[in-house]
């Protein structure tokens, strides 16, 4: 079940999402590469995107 009504992620998925965020952060914040947990959060998003376009048809 999505957290919100406009939002397609599930509680569980938006707190996955927030902490790949803090890890970005730190990261960037050191200089480092945040290809491989930026491109994490984005499958996280898209299947979460796709399970509920999926549940609307």
């Amino acid at each position: 079940m999505p957290a919100t009504n406009h939002d397609p992620l599930t509680w569980g998925e938006v707190a996955r999402v927030v902490a790949i965020g803090a890890k970005v952060q730190r990261r960037q914040a050191r200089g480092k590469s945040t290809r491989a947990l930026e491109k994490q959060a984005e499958q996280i998003i898209a299947k979460a995107e796709a399970r509920e376009n999926a549940r609307k048809k």
